[in-house]
């Protein structure tokens, strides 16, 4: 598969992230949930190995049960042009980047990370799942320091075929416990182990044993001793060193006997009241003392030994003749007890060998009853052990899905096996969907397995794209392979188009407004065309598609609107002058003081919106010069003007007065 493929035509690659001796993993994106995942694909190596395949799948399946915040969350598992796993993404990197890019690492933080771990594996100790290959490749680090574990169980298909993956196996053989590297089954006091030397990585920035090879390091794992780290760090809490030890023993029965206990040991590895702490030593097992087993002499080495030593002296022939056969005769008793010694040793042997249990290789019994499986395993001389129920999308309930240990180990005689049994098909409580949204909904049942059909209905009241009601009632138990849900989707309510309102009066829009339930916004304005009381405008326009409940608002016509009276002052000076009479006179009469001057008679008239030159707007005699101020008041953007009389006569007149001029 190459980035921009697609499998299932739901998870589209965007890159390769990791790769291992038996998958290479994907960043991708979920085209359904719109979210990046990881997806896991089988190398193509192993595609024609059917065992690997069925293991692959098998322990797949176990995982996705497994739900812990430090356990990578299998989302999904399936088959394309070959099997996949797809699980959550993890932005950030794995534990062995981290301490290579972090050491020395603090011993409170090492010991926080160490419990985020223990508690993932001892969560799936008590689901009988064992991990088999924890190292820091399979621990991923996010960018807050939240630990997650991935491939558990998954390990078990990459290491029944190791043998040819060197490259594979260097990287898991460095933290194999010692019954693995010996070639026995996986248990969970391996994990134990495994978790030991992850921590000694942790505190030391490397791991206790290292090689040119996987054999050599594995033969280390069995034959030598861990490391000291209190001699690469002299600062070091013993307690803590301690967990390392206890963890790491040689003999699984000398380790913790669950992840539990380690994790509440290592909780105070770094309390005051531990300061003090001797160094653990595990209690060796006893082994048998060496025997030393007189050897077997020779008959021709006995032949000599019997044959008389020629002397330069005389002897006695009889004597030395006696004496050598008293000799002989203890050289054979011995000779017979060595024999019969032997044979009862090699006899002993024998029994010891032919009587111990065979070892038998696990049978294929999935699918199975529970009765068939039984007889397999019996005629093998294998015990029953748990049997574990659990829901199977493929195994008919009241099957065995798989045994633990897995089809085809090796186990001896009188070892127990565990059945795990189908519950049938997993079955969900169905939800009540009524008012969410439609594709939200969708992309749930979608995910949980449900073929989702869809209908669209107009409702008043649930809004536009949410769900009216479901074919299956909320709280009914169904299987979603096996399961069609229909939703009814709201359109919004049912529409019309509006109504032209132009000449309605108020009281035709209110009951136009009543009898299709809408709402109605009624203003005033003035209008210059259309009559005072009728509609003028509407919103929206009429032909609009509008629903029950929508709002609509009209504008009712006051009228033309009347102009603004805008008023204003002028100051104007009129002259006074002396009448021709007067000037006749000056010579043949004394002269008089002003005030018996003729008046000058002045009239003014003012046009604008009330005044008009038919009437005077003001009328005064003068004996002097005089200044008067008109006030004038004209509608916006009209004009005003004025004209002056004296004695009759027009002296002054203006025309397009306006207030700026």
């Amino acid at each position: 598969m190459r980035p921009g493929e697609r499998i299932n035509d739901r998870y589209k690659l965007i890159r390769e992230i990791g790769s291992g001796g038996m998958a290479k993993v994907f960043l991708a994106e979920d085209l359904i949930l719109e979210r990046q995942v990881a997806v896991k694909l089988m190398a193509y190596n192993f595609h024609d190995d059917e065992a690997s395949i069925r293991r692959f799948k098998r322990e797949a399946l176990s995982t996705t049960e497994l739900l812990h915040p430090n356990i990578v969350d299998v989302v999904d598992v399936g088959e394309d042009d070959s099997p996949y796993i797809v699980m959550e993404y993890v932005e950030g990197y794995d534990l062995k980047e981290y301490i290579k890019s972090h050491h020395p690492i603090p011993y409170k933080k090492t010991v926080d990370f160490m419990l985020q771990i223990l508690s993932a594996v001892e969560y799936a100790h008590r689901h009988n799942i064992i991990h088999r290959d924890l190292k820091p490749q399979n621990i991923l680090m996010a960018h807050d320091e939240t630990v997650k574990i991935t491939d558990f169980g998954i390990a078990v298909a990459l290491s029944e075929n190791s043998i040819t993956q060197t490259n594979s196996l260097l990287g898991s053989v460095h933290y194999i416990s010692p019954e693995q590297a010996r070639g026995s089954m996986a248990t969970k006091q391996s994990d134990i182990y495994s978790l030991g030397i992850l921590l000694y990585e942790l505190l030391s920035g490397k791991v206790p044993f290292d090689g040119e090879s996987p054999v050599s390091i594995a033969l280390k794992h069995f034959q030598n001793d861990i490391p000291s780290l209190k001699e690469k760090d002299d600062s070091l809490p013993q307690a803590l060193e301690n967990v390392v030890l206890k963890a790491t023993a040689k003999e699984p029965s000398k380790r913790y006997t669950s992840v539990h206990i380690m994790k509440e040991d290592l909780k105070t590895a770094l309390s005051a009241e531990r300061i003090e702490e001797s160094k653990f030593i595990p209690q060796e097992t006893r082994k048998d003392e060496t025997r030393i087993i007189t050897p077997v002499v020779p008959p021709e080495k006995e032949k000599q030994a019997a044959e008389p030593v020629k002397a330069d002296y005389d002897i006695d022939s009889k004597a030395l003749n006696r004496s050598q056969s008293v000799k002989t005769n203890k050289k054979k008793k011995v000779l017979s007890l060595i024999i019969i010694f032997l044979a009862i040793t090699v006899i002993s042997m024998l029994a010891f060998i032919f009587s111990q249990p065979k070892e038998v290789h696990v049978p294929g019994v999935a699918g199975m009853t529970v009765e068939e499986a039984t007889e397999e395993l019996k005629a093998l001389k294998l015990d029953i052990g748990e049997i574990i129920e659990q829901n199977d999308e493929e195994i008919e309930e009241g099957n065995v899905i798989r045994t633990n240990p897995a089809a085809d180990s090796t186990l001896k005689e009188a070892n127990e096996v565990d059945l795990y049994i189908s519950l049938g098909k997993k079955t969900v409580s169905v939800q009540n969907y009524e008012e969410k949204n439609y594709e939200e909904v969708r992309a749930e049942l979608t995910e949980q397995g449900f073929t989702v059909e869809r209908e669209n209905k107009n409702h008043n009241f649930i809004p536009e794209g949410h769900v009216i009601s479901q074919s299956i009632d909320a709280g009914d138990e169904v299987v979603p392979s096996e399961s069609t849900i229909l939703l009814t989707v709201s359109d919004g309510p049912e529409g019309h188009d509006l109504a032209n309102f132009t000449g309605y009066s108020v009281e035709g829009v209110e009951k136009y407004a009543d009898e299709h339930n809408l709402s109605v916004t009624i203003t005033r304005e003035p209008h210059e065309s259309i009559p005072e009381g009728q509609v003028a405008s509407q919103s929206p326009d009429a032909g609009s598609l509008v629903y029950n409940g929508s709002r609509i608002s009209v504008v009712l016509s006051t009228g033309p609107e009347e102009p603004e009276i805008i008023s204003f002052d002028r100051g104007i000076t009129i002259e006074y002058v002396e009448p021709d009479n007067k000037n006749s006179k000056e010579d043949d009469e004394p002269q008089q003081d002003e005030s018996s001057n003729e008046p000058n008679h002045i009239e003014i008239y003012v046009n604008d919106n009330e005044n008009s030159y038919k009437n005077i707007y003001r009328e005064f005699d003068i004996y002097e010069n005089a200044v008067e101020i008109i006030s004038f008041n004209v509608k916006e953007d009209e004009t005003a003007s004025y004209k002056v009389l004296r004695n009759g006569e027009k002296i002054i007149e203006k025309n397009d007065i306006t207030p700026n001029n």
